[in-house]
């Protein structure tokens, strides 16, 4: 039983030493071994990538149809769950369209983008010890930046196609993705600055305790950002049905549309294994194999998404926007120069392990009270203002009706 365990446990790295024997046996060079490695894990993050959003079609619509008191997909297979595979043959048959007027170059090369920018930051994902497309040492760099790239393939798509839903939808993408990468990237400034290293497997090793009960409010900024960076609900304004009906992709069909929609299923993934890496520990986790607890992690940030589509409402633009600039963002700016100023001073006290994680633990949730309490006051001091004006100018109007 104890090497059965043993083998579930090291499965990636004895798959990784078998690779690497067999392809030794084969006579080929370092560089070719190089090359060839290079390529199988290219295979493998591309095809982890496809089928997460085949299953996350059929989760996201089983979990939402619960939360509505639906059953959700279950006509195609025992429980629906042949559905991914109806739709993907769907799209496969569709019509290739494209409108009169489009960019033809610009209309066609979008989809590619958005997919593949998504796909991309997948490769600096650590699924256990050694098991990392590549360990590089701006990882966390590498992925924002990547992943960012997609704005480019959806404001290629709203000006390609001709159409002002469309070219609104992408303004409203450039708007919404550029605001929200500036709290995030703070966030991961912050983990950065903990942690000592860009690297997505040195940030794990750093994590002796996970990030999320050091840095409570990067945490939840962070995630709050990525939700708004993918576009899903509230913060899914890209493809408001009800005011500009599709977006951004309004005029795409076929497996165009299914590229389009991988970009935003796979987003959303490689969000949440970032949230996972970043702030809960990556694969550290006892008993289980270390695959298994990145995966569990990864669910967690997936279902998390999914609570939100489905019990929240979309909120307006400006409210968006005001949220982002009003709140997020001075809220980082101020959570980074005091985590960088109680770090150093519990430092400096000689003060490590349990007792520094609580020290910052406690300076967050001190923090994250004060930040949702000072809105409360400003709110209603306003509305106070205004019932005071409101109040005043009725008393000044009573004397004139009475005359």
């Amino acid at each position: 039983m104890g090497q059965i365990y043993d083998f579930i446990y090291n499965l990636l790295p004895y798959l990784g030493m078998w690779l690497h024997g067999f392809l030794r046996s084969l006579g080929l060079s370092e560089e070719a071994m190089f090359l060839v490695v290079g390529l199988i894990k290219a295979f493998l993050l591309v095809n982890f990538g496809l089928i997460g959003f085949a299953i996350l079609t059929y989760v996201e619509r089983k979990i939402v149809a619960r939360f509505q008191d639906r059953l959700g997909p279950n006509v195609a297979g025992p429980y629906g769950i042949l559905q991914p595979v109806a739709d993907g043959i769907k799209l496969l048959t569709k019509e290739d369209t494209m409108p009169a007027g489009a960019d033809r170059w610009v209309y066609n090369l979008a989809p590619l983008i958005i997919a593949t920018c998504a796909l991309a930051p997948l490769v600096v994902i650590p699924f256990g010890p050694g098991a990392i497309g590549a360990d590089l040492h701006i990882g966390v760099l590498y992925a924002l930046a990547v992943g960012a790239g997609a704005l480019v393939g959806v404001l290629m798509a709203g000006w390609g196609s001709n159409n002002k839903y469309a070219l609104l939808g992408a303004f409203r993408a450039v708007a919404q993705l550029i605001s929200y990468e500036i709290p995030s990237v703070l966030s991961v400034v912050i983990v950065v600055m903990i942690a000592g290293t860009m690297s997505t497997v040195g940030i794990v090793q750093a994590q002796d305790v996970p990030y999320l009960f050091v840095l409570p409010v990067a945490a939840l900024v962070f995630l709050l950002s990525g939700v708004a960076e993918v576009g899903r609900t509230p913060f899914d304004l890209l493809e408001a049905e009800s005011e500009i009906v599709a977006g951004f992709h309004i005029e795409y069909s076929g497996m165009k549309f299914a590229l389009v929609f991988l970009g935003e299923f796979v987003h959303a993934l490689v969000v949440s294994a970032l949230f996972a890496v970043l702030f809960l520990g990556g694969w550290r986790g006892p008993w289980l194999p270390p695959y298994l607890w990145m995966l569990i992690k990864m669910s967690v940030g997936i279902f998390l998404f999914f609570w939100l589509r489905a019990t929240l409402p979309r909120i307006r633009i400006d409210q968006m926007l005001n949220l982002n600039w009003k709140f997020l963002t001075p809220l980082m700016i101020l959570n980074l120069i005091g985590v960088a100023l109680v770090d150093r001073g519990l430092r400096a006290a000689g003060v490590s392990g349990g007792m520094w994680a609580a020290g910052l633990f406690l300076f967050n949730v001190a923090m994250l009270i004060g930040a949702l309490a000072l809105p409360g006051y400003l709110g209603r001091r306003a509305r106070m203002a205004a019932l005071a004006a409101e109040a005043e100018a009725e008393a000044v109007e009573a004397p004139v009706a009475a005359h």
